[in-house]
C-alpha cells in the first residue's frame, strides 16, 4: 500500500558528509514512528536514527554526527550524515511504522553508503 524509495548514498572519504532521503508514496511520515536502519550482510538490521512521536533516538556513537528530519507534509524522511567513518559503511534502509505498534510495517530497498579513502 505504501512504497518507500531511498536515495543519496554513494562513496565518500572519511570525514565527509552525505544526505540520505526516503520518498514515500503517501504522507506516512506524518504519522507516529519511522527511522533509518543499517544493514550489513550476515548481521541483523540496526536502528541508526528514529522518530517515535515527538522523540528522536540515535545510536550513542552517532550522536552529534547524524540528524534525522522530515518535511512538513510527511512525504520525505532524511538522514544528514556528517564526519563519516569507514565503520559507517552499510546499506541504509528507510522504515515506517504508522501507529508504532509493529502491526503495520513498511521498508524501502536501501541505499549503499561506502566510506573509504
Amino acid at each position: 500500500q505504501v512504497q518507500l524509495v531511498e536515495s543519496g548514498g554513494g562513496l565518500v572519504q572519511p570525514g565527509g558528509s552525505l544526505t540520505l532521503s526516503c520518498a514515500a508514496s503517501r504522507s506516512i511520515f506524518s504519522l507516529y514512528a519511522m527511522g533509518w536502519y543499517r544493514q550489513i550482510p550476515g548481521k541483523e538490521r540496526e536502528l541508526v536514527a528514529g522518530i517515535r512521536g515527538r522523540d528522536r533516538k540515535y545510536r550513542v556513537s552517532d550522536q552529534g554526527r547524524f540528524t534525522i528530519s522530515k518535511d512538513s507534509a510527511g512525504n520525505t524522511l532524511n538522514l544528514q550524515m556528517n564526519n563519516l567513518k569507514p565503520e559507517d559503511t552499510a546499506v541504509y534502509v528507510c522504515h515506517a511504522d504508522p501507529d508504532g505498534t509493529g502491526r503495520e510495517d513498511y521498508w524501502g530497498r536501501g541505499t549503499q553508503v561506502t566510506v573509504s579513502s
